[in-house]
């Protein structure tokens, strides 16, 4: 095999088969995988959950992962935010002419390494090709599906005044991260991605307390644009407390040095839950039992005021509207 992609890997013939036996099913192997038809077959019962999302990120490696363990998080993610337990995936993955074979592996492995600390199998997947200059790099579509348990009913739709508001760790170290690594600034942190599969630790949650009413994965335009979503779907108001919202001080700095905001930056391995005041104590003691929560923090609360909106109780004492970000302050960051 060659040491760089060739549009040959692409036409279907031995040269793509033999990509897909040494580097995916290398990487990915798992009896419904080894079928190898055309769609993969399996037994589901239950209600299921089922989501789907690309990745374009640049730079393909950064500080804390790759564009393919950011695909398997992103998808596994998806899933957990709506209490489902995550069980398989997809993969699509569009290769530009010119791309090291040595980078690709490395991708690859990575996503089935983050696929076995998930839990979850990557069970079907297609793999074409294009001349260079028509992508960058590597582009992966993933699909996933997952089990949600009986009785559970968790949506943005289902946030009630007097829920508590929680963050499952710092804000903003992802999209902070990939800035600093793709604008090379000059600019030294040892800052690096929160990319990490939280399915694991929404399940302990979830065996605790059910009565959770909403959950989401904070990614682009981060906290501040998905609770303003929240806002809207549940018909509420949601209050925030700048004092209590997790950020690192090298996050901090630098969003302040380029005039930016940690609550509109990308996270990639942070969960924020909305759930009743009595639920509260129980999720907060499993969150920071484990290693992705350890620094959870109850940032707000939903209230009857100010409709579709989030305000800001400020340090300075004030309240301020966080409003839903306009444009894209730092593209490609997923």
């Amino acid at each position: 095999m060659s040491d760089i992609i060739t549009l040959a890997h692409g036409s279907g013939g031995k040269t793509t088969g033999d990509l897909i036996k040494n580097i995916f099913v290398k990487h990915f192997n798992n009896d419904i995988l080894m079928k190898n038809d055309d769609a993969a077959s399996f037994m589901l019962s239950g209600k299921v959950a089922f989501t789907t999302d690309s990745f374009v990120i640049t730079p393909v490696f950064f500080n804390g992962g790759n564009i393919g363990k950011l695909a398997i998080c992103g998808t596994v993610n998806d899933l957990a935010a709506l209490g489902a337990t995550p069980l398989f995936l997809s993969c699509g993955f569009i290769i530009e002419e010119g791309l090291p074979i040595k980078e690709l592996e490395a991708i690859v492995e990575s996503m089935g390494n983050t696929a076995k600390e998930a839990g979850v199998k990557i069970v079907t997947g297609d793999t074409k090709v294009v001349q260079k200059n028509a992508a960058d790099k590597i582009f992966i579509n993933t699909s996933g599906i997952g089990i949600i348990p009986d009785g559970i009913d968790i949506s943005g739709n289902n946030a009630k005044p007097g829920d508590k508001v929680i963050v499952t760790g710092t804000v903003g170290d992802h999209g902070c991260s990939i800035l600093l690594e793709r604008e090379r600034l000059d600019i030294f942190t040892d800052l690096s991605s929160d990319c990490a599969p939280l399915n694991k630790m929404v399940g302990e949650v979830m065996a605790k307390t059910g009565n959770i009413h909403v959950m989401r994965d904070p990614t682009r335009g981060g906290v501040a644009a998905t609770l303003n979503e929240i806002a809207v779907q549940s018909k509420v108001g949601i209050k925030l407390y700048e004092n209590r919202i997790p950020v690192k001080d090298q996050v901090r700095g630098v969003c302040e040095l380029l005039g930016m905001d940690p609550l509109y930056m990308a996270n990639e391995g942070k969960m924020l839950i909305i759930a009743p005041d009595d639920s509260v104590d129980t999720i907060m003691s499993v969150l920071r039992n484990s290693a992705y929560g350890a620094q959870a923090c109850i940032i707000g609360e939903v209230t009857d005021d100010h409709k579709g909106r989030v305000v800001m109780n400020t340090l300075a004492g004030g309240n301020r509207i966080v409003d839903m970000p306009v444009g894209d302050q730092l593209p490609r960051i997923c």
